[in-house]
Order: C-alpha cells, then structure tokens, then sequence
C-alpha cells in the first residue's frame, strides 16, 4: 500500500544505519518493545502475530492509534495503516542491505481534521517525527 499522496501531511525521510538488515528488521518489527527505545511511545500492543492484517494498539503522547499491518516482508518492508482521534496514517518503512550496513526509508501520509490543525503550529511536524524516529532507531542498531 502507498501513502496517500493527496493527504495533507506526506513526508519521506532515509538513513544509513551501520547494523545488518537483520538486527535493523528485528528492532523495528518488535512492535511491543518499541516503548524500550523510543520514549513518546508509551505501550505498544501486537493482537497476534506479525502478519498483514494483523492489528496492534499503541499510545504515542497521549494519542491512542489502532493500527493494521497491511505488509510485512521480513528484512524489507513493514507497513501500517493507522486511526486516532481526527487522524488516518499509512506509514511506510522499506529496509535495505548496504554491505554491513542497511538503508532505512520511511514514508508517512496523515489526513483528518487533527493533521490540519498540527500542521498550522508545525508546518513540518511529520518531517521532524519521520527524522526523529530514524535517528532513534539508528541509536538502537548501533549501540
């Protein structure tokens, strides 16, 4: 599934990180220890396996989002669509091998009501997220 292009907010953001794709894959697809390394995610909750179509529930700042896996291709792609309170995300990670080290790319479209008025404080705000959550999980690998 790709991103709505026409949504308000759509931001695409990449990173090197110097891990092998297998221990990048294995922290970000661990959905229910992301709260271990990424500190505006307060609990995070898969409902069965990683699988497309599976669901899981999580709390970012306070913002509780429901969640579906619609791809999962282990070492390469890990995608979700997600809702909360005056919000629609698809987001987007695509995982490739460098050598000894691995390419991340992650994209994001946000649509609602919510997203419009984020984007009249930040007009950048899911950029800055984006960024943010890569340098996180380089931090991670890397450690």
């Amino acid at each position: 599934m790709n991103v709505d292009s026409t949504a308000p907010a759509v931001a695409r953001r990449e990173i090197l990180i110097h891990a092998p794709v297998e221990k990048v894959w294995r922290i970000q697809a661990d959905i229910e220890h992301w709260p271990a390394w990424q500190p505006d995610i307060a609990v995070a909750k898969l409902d069965g396996d990683l699988i497309a179509g599976a669901t899981f529930r999580w709390k970012v700042q306070g913002l509780t989002i429901i969640s579906r896996l619609h791809t999962v291709e282990p070492l390469h792609r890990l995608g979700w669509t997600g809702v909360a309170l005056g919000m629609r995300a698809i987001h987007n990670w695509r995982f490739e091998a460098r050598g000894d080290a691995t390419l991340v790319v992650t994209e994001e479209s946000l649509s609602g009501w919510l997203t419009r008025l984020m984007l009249l404080f930040d007009p950048h705000f899911l950029e800055t997220s984006l960024a943010a959550a890569l340098q996180r999980l380089k931090n991670q690998a890397e450690a």
